[in-house]
């Protein structure tokens, strides 16, 4: 890029070549850790946990999300990042010196908490620090921060792993986060408290308490597809009838407590699926769950399934990664054009594709690269689909809620990952339970998310289809906010 496009000119120069660093060094992680889960277990034990070492990381991203968003409105986002890139830290060297499976996810908590700080910090900067023409490159950039990661990140996390020590993989990222984090809080503290224009409706502490509501309800509803442990034997299939009715309670408790807070965390809609601004917010949710859902369980398929090396899991991660920034960049010249809804289905559409073909590599015959190309096929759908609802919500965001409209688009984003993860997980313990086999439980996973994915194409036909009517006047897109930590 050049100076001219309004991203690198001299007074948003650093800015910008920090975000993408920033964005760069957690790359990284994003990419290693899914990359040697496999090997952890193999060290550790807990296959049965397999999921919470993601759904734990999610779920306290939703209360760094919040918190760091309201945070960064009232106080500016210094404050936010710094905290945000302790906790990251901090997380990465407990789980990279852990003796078990369970050291291992309350380390990846203390992680998530800090990720989702990061995550509301980077986009509010990006909301307000940028002028609206400029806001669909720099969601392509921080897309592109991907792509040495993608390309370098899987293999290097695969040859740390087989050569030294999957250890390694956690404690060799801490250095690199602290560094950019450093580099980047001048630029971030300048910003300042944002100038808002309309009275919130949540006070802080009030949305803090949403967001540990949301996160507590959230964890019993996970909690209950571990407590349906499969225990009873019915048909010749094992099923956990005998923690039947704890599953149920803690799904209603779970469910009340969960829905309660996203009323008051998320646009007003959201969850009745109301035509433009919610019905965006909810299919980032949906197209999460189903990404995200199947790519936590793609190198385990590869390594356990195939019995390919750890390396060769990585792969096709890496191939995602650089297909969904090729998705952004094509979003950031589609938005010239005024192409919103069709983008968005086009892209939901292409990521059900990309699953359905990387389920192929479950059939012995197939060669383990049918999972590379059939993830590079998803990883396209979600830089054009994710990228585009970003840009949708950044554009109508209220002024001086720049933090908020990103906590809103990281919530459905981390909720969807979290439960995609947990629903996975569900399955892959019950192959460790001996009441499925693997290849089975990976083969279930896959068709709950292809169905997953079928439900976004139909909730983004109530996306806008073009850009909205104030973007329209201005004759460009207006600058809010969004999520992080994935392209």
């Amino acid at each position: 890029m050049t100076g001219g496009d309004g991203a690198f000119v001299p007074q948003r120069r650093l800015l910008t070549i920090g975000l993408i660093g920033l964005v760069t060094a957690a790359a990284f992680e994003g990419m290693a850790v899914p990359t040697v889960l496999p090997a952890m277990v193999e060290d550790l034990g807990g296959l049965d946990l397999y999921g919470w070492a993601f759904s734990a990381f999610w779920l306290t991203n939703i209360v760094g999300i919040t918190l760091a968003g309201s945070d960064a409105d009232r106080r500016g986002p210094g404050r936010a990042l710094v905290i945000g890139v302790v906790l990251f830290a901090v997380g990465m060297a407990v789980s990279g010196v852990a003796s078990e499976m369970s050291l291992v996810i309350a380390g990846r908590a203390i992680q998530g908490f800090g990720s989702g700080a990061i995550g509301s910090v980077v986009y509010a900067a990006i909301a307000r620090a940028y002028p609206a023409s400029v806001t669909p490159r720099m969601i392509a950039l921080v897309s592109s921060a991907w792509v040495v990661p993608g390309l370098v990140g899987p293999a290097l996390a695969g040859w740390v792993t087989d050569t030294l020590d999957w250890r390694w993989v956690f404690l060799g990222i801490v250095p690199p986060v602290l560094l950019m984090g450093v580099a980047v809080y001048p630029q971030l503290a300048r910003l300042g408290a944002a100038h808002r224009t309309a009275v919130p409706r949540r006070s802080d502490s009030r949305r803090a308490f949403d967001a540990v509501r949301l996160a507590l309800g959230s964890t019993l509803l996970l909690g209950a597809l571990t407590v349906g442990a499969l225990r009873v034997e019915l048909g010749g299939l094992t099923v956990g009838i005998d923690r039947l009715p704890i599953a149920l309670v803690l799904i209603v408790l779970g469910g009340m407590l969960a829905i309660r807070a996203l009323r008051h965390l998320l646009p007003a809609g959201t969850l009745s699926l109301r035509r433009g601004r919610p019905s965006v917010v909810a299919v980032i949710f949906v197209i999460a769950f189903a990404f995200f859902g199947t790519e936590a369980f793609v190198p385990l398929t590869v390594v356990d399934v195939r019995g390919g090396s750890v390396t060769l899991g990585g792969l096709a991660l890496s191939a995602a990664a650089v297909t969904w920034t090729i998705g952004s960049w094509v979003q950031a010249r589609a938005a010239a054009a005024g192409v919103r809804r069709t983008l968005v289905s086009s892209g939901a559409a292409l990521i059900g594709a990309g699953i359905m073909v990387t389920a192929l590599v479950l059939i012995p015959e197939m060669p383990v690269l049918v999972a590379g190309i059939g993830w590079a096929v998803a990883g396209l759908g979600m830089g054009l689909s994710y990228s585009m609802l970003t840009l949708i919500v950044l554009e109508t965001a209220v002024p001086g809620e720049e933090g908020f409209s990103s906590s809103a688009l990281q919530l459905m984003f981390t909720l969807g990952t979290a439960f995609g993860a947990g629903v996975g997980g569900a399955f892959v313990a019950m192959a460790d339970a001996g009441s499925i086999t693997l290849p089975t439980a990976i083969g279930l996973v896959d068709a709950v998310m292809v169905a997953m994915a079928v439900a976004a194409v139909a909730v983004s036909l109530r996306v806008p289809a073009g850009p909205s009517a104030r973007v329209a006047m201005a004759g460009a897109p207006a600058p809010s906010a969004v999520p992080v930590e994935h392209r």
